[in-house]
């Protein structure tokens, strides 16, 4: 069985067929779902989710960097709130993001180290959120003297990056649709790189893997991930399951 351990399926994307989605990817063998939160907006949405399926479906509570704007602090303040109320599996998803917008760049480096304080005081793992910033998240971390366990999440990374983030120890690096894509460069990176650093995702709805490429990203498509990623291995893709989803409980712990 797999753990999709990074996907939004609260999101509008699947207002329409959520059901039918989870049913499809249950059948393909995926049978828990970890679900980051993005900011005040998905709450309520993410906790009906698990709400409906307990088994299944398990939050994450953090401020996505991309929400860190104007109103930053009071966004901190509702996720701390509930982070000390809720039962969630991990603060997340947070981090850097210097692609779409450097405005609030140093407000994004505070909610980063802030949330990785809760973390430490809560005793949970953070899932990072990391694009075009692995050198200022890195620099984030090393502040630190102690780290949480955690996720490199959707890691497309060179194999240096990689190996940075193998010696932090605690920590394992999401691979997800991007592996399948025929010119990102990750395959190469991760024939080099052994498997019990590795946990699965889909960040649903985006970065589907090929061949749907292109389509909105759904949680079955781990299986299409795993495939991938054991030809890379050259493992069968019953071994690599067993491997990536006692990585994820490694992180995350024993869910059920």
């Amino acid at each position: 069985m797999f753990i999709d351990t990074h996907t939004h399926l609260y999101l509008e994307e699947f207002k329409n067929d959520r059901d039918e989605m989870i049913a499809r990817a249950i059948k393909a063998g995926v049978d828990k779902f970890f679900l980051p939160n993005i900011d005040s907006t998905s709450v309520e949405s993410l906790h009906q989710l698990c709400e409906k399926y307990p088994d299944q479906c398990f939050p994450m509570m953090g401020l996505h960097p991309c929400s860190v704007k104007e109103n930053y602090k009071q966004e901190l303040a509702t996720a701390y709130e509930l982070l000390q109320k809720g039962k969630y599996i991990a603060v997340g998803e947070i981090g850097l993001d210097l692609y779409w917008d450097k405005t609030f760049f140093a407000q994004q480096v505070e909610a980063f180290e802030t949330q990785i304080e809760w973390a430490l005081d809560l005793n949970l793992p953070i899932v990072i959120h990391c694009r075009d910033a692995f050198d200022e998240i890195y620099e984030v971390l090393m502040k630190f003297k102690t780290l949480p366990k955690g996720i490199f999440h959707c890691f497309t990374g060179n194999l240096e990056q990689a190996e940075k983030v193998i010696a932090l120890k605690n920590f394992k690096l999401g691979i997800g649709g991007v592996v399948t894509f025929r010119n990102s460069g990750l395959d190469k990176t991760l024939e080099q790189v052994d498997l019990k650093h590795l946990v699965l995702e889909t960040d649903s709805p985006y970065l589907t893997p090929v061949p749907y490429r292109g389509q909105r990203n759904e949680s079955s498509y781990v299986s299409i991930i795993a495939r991938r990623l054991a030809e890379i291995k050259n493992c069968n893709v019953g071994h690599l399951a067993e491997i990536t989803t006692a990585n994820a409980e490694e992180i995350f712990g024993k869910t059920a």
